[in-house]
């Protein structure tokens, strides 16, 4: 049963270009797995729809999500305002999450493009096994970088190649010579067509 729930906003910051990072209070967080998502109310209700957003990270008693989001729209924009202390309303915990017992004890790929590198993190954190991170970022704005160095050896592709490889994920794998048994990964479509093309032919 999903349920719309009142949380509590504990902090926000923006910790790159348009891209904000906030946690919440709520206790859906006790049933959140990597890879699920919350549905955020805007408060101006000519908005009537919630927006999903992805769960970057779950705190240690589980009763808090961390929200890493880009401003796309008017909701989120609404969202980018929200101090401590504030209410909002979300529907959770919403999405089937990724497949841990997948790659349990096995190499494995985390891949990461753009707004798709935040819920790599709370997967870097929860997965028992041998982890390459492989992320994508515009420019050298390398938001929650230094979260998943905690977990996992992080290979970085920048489209301007300010940092790491230049290109996208792909080209990091092959600059680093990686390999894996498993992927999973979480960006735009033509990185996700990327990943399975390359799944298939290795």
């Amino acid at each position: 049963m999903k349920e719309k729930v009142t949380a509590k906003v504990i902090s926000q910051k923006e910790i790159a270009e348009n891209i904000f990072d906030m946690w919440i209070e709520t206790g859906l967080a006790k049933e959140a797995h990597p890879g699920q998502f919350v549905g955020v109310y805007p408060k101006n209700k000519s908005t009537i729809l919630p927006r999903p957003i992805s769960i970057c990270e779950v705190n240690e008693e589980h009763t808090a999500l961390r929200l890493v989001y880009r401003i796309a729209g008017q909701g989120t924009k609404e969202f980018s305002g929200y101090e401590a202390g504030d209410d909002v309303e979300i529907l959770g915990i919403l999405g089937n999450g990724f497949p841990l017992e997948e790659g349990k004890g096995k190499k494995v790929f985390l891949m990461g493009g753009g707004i798709g590198v935040p819920p790599i993190l709370q997967l870097a954190k929860e997965l028992e096994a041998e982890k390459q991170v492989v992320v994508g970022y515009r420019d050298c704005n390398l938001f929650l970088k230094d979260d998943l160095d905690k977990y996992a050896t992080v290979y970085v592709a920048t489209e301007d190649g300010s940092v790491g490889t230049k290109g996208n994920v792909m080209h990091a794998i092959e600059a680093n010579a990686l390999d894996a048994d498993v992927i999973f990964a979480c960006g735009p479509m033509p990185m996700l067509r990327a990943i399975k093309k390359y799944a298939a032919e290795k």
